[in-house]
């Protein structure tokens, strides 16, 4: 009785491999080169009624709560490079940079391109009309926000972290 057990289980077969398991996990191609790109933006702020400070963020095509922010142009410089993109992301007319918060390094992927980016972050005075946003159009949403809801809602942690510091430049300051 023992033998027919033992054989019926050596004759069950060992189910197959599923197949075509490489077509349902694809890897990305393989990268072929690596470029350093620079970008530079800032954490902009106003005070409301109550003298309370409020953070400038955009919302961007991928519904991720940012700072205004773009690439250096060739002959410029980091902190001109945050004035202009603000102005083009928000409108802003009127603004003051502060200081220089920090750099923040990641890096990321572009099709077969490893790009190591730079991103400047400056602390930048909101002045003048600064209801008057006008945000370009691949923008999905400019707001301003309560500095503790800016800090809640900003997608990125090591900019949240310069907003802290640059939030303690403000109080220590008198802005």
């Amino acid at each position: 009785m023992e033998q027919k057990q033992a054989r019926k289980v050596s004759a069950l077969k060992r189910p197959k491999p599923i197949q075509g398991i490489k077509r349902l996990v694809s890897r990305p191609p393989a990268i072929t080169e690596a470029v350093s790109e620079t970008t530079s933006g800032g954490i902009v702020f106003r005070r409301d009624k109550n003298g309370q400070a409020e953070i400038l963020l955009i919302q961007d095509a991928k519904k991720r709560w940012t700072i205004p922010k773009g690439h250096v142009e060739p002959g410029e410089e980091p902190r001109g490079t945050a004035e202009r993109e603000i102005q083009e992301e928000t409108g802003l007319k009127e603004m003051r940079v502060l200081n220089w918060l920090g750099k923040v390094n990641f890096r990321y992927r572009r099709n077969k391109t490893l790009v190591l980016m730079a991103m400047h972050i400056y602390l930048v005075e909101a002045q003048g009309d600064t209801n008057q946003l006008k945000p370009e159009e691949w923008l999905n949403d400019i707001k301003w926000f309560p500095a503790k809801e800016a800090i809640d809602k900003i997608e990125y942690e090591d900019i949240s972290k310069l907003m802290l510091l640059g939030l303690r430049s403000i109080r220590e300051q008198g802005r």
